[in-house]
């Protein structure tokens, strides 16, 4: 892990940190929000006003060995990783497996299960609210 990066441990502790967590952003909606090559298909009325605006999402690197998700903080200058927590396999595997194939790419959201697990490791505010595809 990056010296910069937070642990675990550090992430279960840190409150603020884990409110500004948007558990229904997708790296695709980060996409079309943040830079301007974006589609727009899936931004709604959710657009970026500023430099100031950011978002704070989890992310699964389908390369990552061993299977971990990765949170970042993105704006409209840079997208930063913030922490890494350890999955398990089996619920990284699914989560890959349902957000599909995107040769190129490799980058996923959180599938429900992998979200509840997370969200029972490290705490934080309730995810019932959250729209799964």
């Amino acid at each position: 892990m990056d010296a910069s990066m937070i642990s675990p441990t550090e992430l279960r502790k840190n409150t603020e940190l884990l409110d500004r967590i948007d558990w229904s952003m997708t790296p695709e909606k980060a996409i079309d929000m943040y830079l301007e090559w974006g589609a727009g298909w899936t931004r709604g009325h959710d657009f970026v006003h500023g430099y100031e605006d950011e978002s704070i999402y989890f992310v699964v690197y389908e390369w990552e060995t061993p299977p971990q998700v990765t949170l970042l903080r993105r704006n409209m200058r840079e997208v930063e990783e913030i922490a890494k927590v350890p999955v398990p396999q089996h619920l990284f595997d699914e989560a890959c497996r349902e957000d599909g194939r995107k040769p190129g790419v490799g980058v996923h959201r959180l599938n429900k299960n992998l979200m509840e697990w997370l969200h029972a490791e490290i705490g934080g505010p309730p995810t019932d609210f959250v729209t799964f595809h």
